[in-house]
């Protein structure tokens, strides 16, 4: 029965057994006064992995980004989202539209539309807060993160990066040998980038399967986040059994991480070749999990996951992020077999000849 909507990448499981036992899951505190133990020297770890210079560690990226944008948008600020950033991100910054923080968003990955809305907020004597996500799902390919920096922090401003889709994925020094890089730090890692202005917020809940989120950027930042924050002073940090998970989840990467990836690679290698004999086509740049296959339809698609599902192959219809085009979405994970894969070209083989049977119906009876 392959599933193939899991994002859970590397196969990180973490079962109880795996963990060491705590001796209060929580501690009735909130994080502004306490975090559980081995909390911060997790969130040193990961922000060597990110490259950032310091971290805060929280329960969900919710949390993170609402604090985020209270502290790192006050005002004159203008918060710009990539048109195509994952929806968390925007939920955070309600706070900060609340309080009267303009908020726009410009067409994803356009550069020259971003830079000549930086000029006019600069012009206006507001400072640009740009927002993208590290590691477009869709597309599959990095965002332009160094000039994105440079663009913020020409202008006064801060580049944000939702990382949740690349931490664990790609990291340093890609090569042919390793086209998702080294290590799995993200984004930041990927391109050897190191700013002052740049903020990481990801959640670890996918490649590392650990439900918690970690911020990583300048000391400075991070020690106003962790004094005023709003949900760190009202709710409690993340738990030990996410802590627990999160070190584990790190002891495995610098063990097996390497591996793990490279059978992901060779997954996802498999399967576009599969596509390719079916005249199908992923929309993913890179081979990352995240396999977005192009569909001719949404009616299409459609019917393409219903025929998966009656053979117990389950994926996702997901559109696009440029034109909102539909695709037929499979996540890759280190679980994953050759066996699993070859399955699932097989269904979409019989799903593919059976929409088109279906079309050809309904020309003729028109």
């Amino acid at each position: 029965m392959p599933d193939f909507t899991s994002a859970l990448y590397l196969g990180f499981a973490h079962p109880s057994a795996s963990l060491p036992p705590w001796e209060a899951l929580t501690l009735g505190r909130p994080a502004a006064l306490a975090e559980s133990a081995g909390g911060r020297a997790l969130a040193q770890e990961l922000t060597r992995l990110i490259g950032g210079e310091a971290g805060l560690l929280y329960p969900s990226t919710l949390h993170l980004f609402r604090d985020l944008f209270q502290v790192a948008a006050p005002k004159g600020t203008l918060i710009l989202f990539d048109g195509a950033s994952y929806p968390i991100a925007r939920w955070g910054a309600d706070g900060a539209a609340v309080n009267g923080i303009p908020i726009e968003t410009f067409p994803h990955r356009d550069l020259i539309a971003l830079e000549r809305r930086v000029r006019q907020a600069r012009r206006a004597g507001q400072r640009p807060l740009i927002v993208v996500d590290g590691l477009c799902p869709s597309c599959g390919r990095p965002a332009q993160l160094p000039a994105l920096a440079r663009l913020a922090a020409d202008a006064g401003g801060r580049l944000v990066i939702d990382d949740t889709q690349a931490i664990g994925v790609l990291g340093r020094e890609p090569s042919p040998i390793a086209p998702l890089g080294i290590g799995g730090g993200g984004t930041l890692a990927w391109y050897g980038l190191r700013s002052q202005a740049t903020i990481v917020g990801a959640s670890l809940a996918k490649a590392f399967g650990a439900p918690f989120a970690i911020v990583s950027g300048a000391s400075t930042i991070m020690k106003q986040l962790a004094r005023e924050g709003q949900t760190r002073i009202h709710t409690s940090a993340a738990s030990a059994a996410d802590v627990a998970a999160g070190q584990n989840a790190v002891t495995i990467n610098r063990a097996q991480g390497e591996g793990r990836r490279a059978r992901v690679v060779r997954l996802v290698e498999q399967l576009r070749k599969e596509l390719e004999k079916l005249g199908l086509q992923s929309r993913s740049e890179l081979p990352i999990p995240v396999q977005a296959i192009a569909m001719p339809s949404l009616r299409v698609a459609k019917a393409v996951l219903a025929s998966l599902d009656e053979g117990c192959i389950y994926g996702l219809v997901t559109r696009s992020c440029l034109g909102g085009l539909p695709s037929l979405t499979l996540l890759i994970t280190a679980r994953h077999t050759t066996a699993n894969i070859s399955r699932a070209a097989a269904g979409l083989a019989r799903a593919m000849d059976a929409a088109s049977r279906a079309y050809h119906q309904r020309v003729e009876a028109a």
